[in-house]
C-alpha cells in the first residue's frame, strides 16, 4: 500500500505541475471568439520545431507510466493502459483548450497528438519499469511504511527538482520575491553574498537531511543516504547549468555554495544523532532562518554576469513551474515537519 500511495500523490503533482506549465503565464485571459476546441480541425503548423515535439512526448511520458502505476495492483494490463492513456488524453485536450484564452500560448493539434503519444510511450514502458521496481523493493525497505511517509519522499522529490532552476541559490528556496515585487537594492562587499549563500545552501542542506532521516528505516545508512541524494542534487542543478544556459556545467559552484556544502555536510551528519522531535524542530528552524535569508538576500555577483546572458527561450515555462514549485516548497515542508513532530510514531 506505501508504494501505491506513493505513486498516486506523484501522479496527482505531476498532473498539476502539468497543468501549470500548459497555461503560464496564466494572465491575459481573453475569448477568442471561436470554440476552444478549434485547433483539432486547423492544419498542420507550417514550422515543426524538433524542440517543441520533443519536449511535449517527453512531458507526458511520466505522466503515462504514473497513470499506470497508480492504478497498481487493481487494475493491471490493458485496462490500465487504457485507462491511463484516456486519463492522459483528457487532461492535454482540456489545457490545449484553455490555451485558446491565453494570448501568450497557441493550441495546437500537434502538440496534442505529441502529447498522447508521450503518453502512450510511458504507458507502455510502465509494465516493465514497475516489475523491476516491485523487485527492487527500495520503498519497502529503505523507508518508514505509512501515507504520511509518502508525503515526505514527494517533499524531496519536489525539493530535487527545484534545484533545475538555474537562477537560483544553490538549495535556496521559497523566494516570494517575483511575486510580491523586489525590495530596494543596497550595496554590500562581496563577503557578505558569500556569506550569506553559504548560510542558505548549510540550513537547507542540514533541514533537508533532517527530514531524510524522520522517513528512512531504522538500521539503514542514512548518512550514505543524504550523501546521495546530495550528490543528486548537486548533478541536477550541473545539467540545469549545462542544458539551458548553455554555460560552464558547475558555475553555480561558488566560494559562498563551497562553504555552504561543506558546513552543511558536516553539520547534518553530526546532528543525525539527535532524538528525531528535536531533529524535526531544528530542521523547522532551519527551513524558516533559509526562507528569510532567501527573501533579504541581494544578487549575488557570482551569479549576475552568468544569468545576464542567459536567455530562456523554449524553457521560459518550464523554469516558471520550478520558480513556482521552489516558491511554495519551505511552507509546504515546514508545515511536514510540524506535523511529523507533533505525531508519535
Amino acid at each position: 500500500m506505501g508504494a501505491s500511495s506513493l505513486v498516486r500523490i506523484l501522479y496527482v503533482v505531476y498532473a498539476l505541475l502539468v497543468a501549470y506549465a500548459s497555461l503560464y503565464p496564466l494572465e491575459g485571459w481573453r475569448d477568442p471568439g471561436v470554440s476552444p476546441f478549434a485547433f483539432l480541425e486547423q492544419g498542420w503548423p507550417r514550422t515543426l520545431l524538433r524542440f517543441d515535439v520533443m519536449t511535449n512526448i517527453l512531458g507526458y511520458a511520466p505522466l503515462g507510466f504514473l497513470g499506470v502505476a497508480a492504478l497498481q495492483p487493481r487494475v493491471r494490463g490493458a485496462a490500465a493502459l487504457a485507462a491511463a492513456l484516456a486519463a492522459a488524453m483528457a487532461l492535454s485536450l482540456t489545457l490545449e483548450a484553455l490555451q485558446s484564452y491565453l494570448p501568450t500560448r497557441t493550441a495546437s493539434n500537434l502538440d496534442f497528438l505529441c502529447n498522447v503519444a508521450g503518453a502512450a510511450l510511458g504507458a507502455a514502458l510502465a509494465p516493465m519499469l514497475l516489475a523491476r521496481l516491485d523487485g527492487l523493493g527500495l520503498r519497502e525497505r529503505a523507508f518508514l511504511p505509512g501515507r504520511d511517509i509518502d508525503f515526505g519522499l514527494v517533499l524531496l522529490a519536489l525539493w530535487l527538482f527545484v534545484q533545475l532552476n538555474p537562477a537560483t541559490l544553490l538549495f535556496g528556496a521559497g523566494d516570494l520575491r517575483p511575486l510580491l515585487g523586489p525590495g530596494p537594492l543596497r550595496g554590500h562587499a562581496p563577503e557578505f553574498f558569500i556569506r550569506t549563500e553559504a548560510l542558505i545552501a548549510a540550513a537547507n542542506l542540514v533541514a533537508v537531511g533532517l527530514l531524510l532521516s524522520a522517513l528512512v528505516a531504522p538500521e539503514r545508512p542514512v548518512r550514505w543516504m543524504l550523501a546521495a541524494l546530495v550528490a543528486a542534487a548537486l548533478v541536477v542543478k550541473s545539467m540545469a547549468f549545462a542544458l539551458m544556459m548553455q554555460s560552464e556545467a558547475f558555475a553555480w559552484l561558488t566560494p559562498g555554495a563551497q562553504a555552504g556544502l561543506a558546513i552543511g555536510l558536516a553539520l547534518a551528519f553530526a546532528c543525525l544523532g539527535l532524538p528525531r522531535t528535536a531533529r524535526l524542530v531544528f530542521a523547522a528552524m532551519l527551513v524558516m532562518a533559509a526562507t528569510v535569508l532567501v527573501n533579504t538576500a541581494p544578487p549575488n555577483p557570482y551569479l549576475t554576469a552568468t544569468l545576464k546572458v542567459w536567455q530562456q527561450g523554449t524553457f521560459l515555462n518550464f523554469n516558471g513551474m520550478t520558480r513556482l514549485v521552489g516558491a511554495l516548497w519551505p511552507f509546504a515542508a515546514l508545515g511536514y515537519l510540524i506535523y511529523l513532530a507533533a505525531r508519535r510514531r
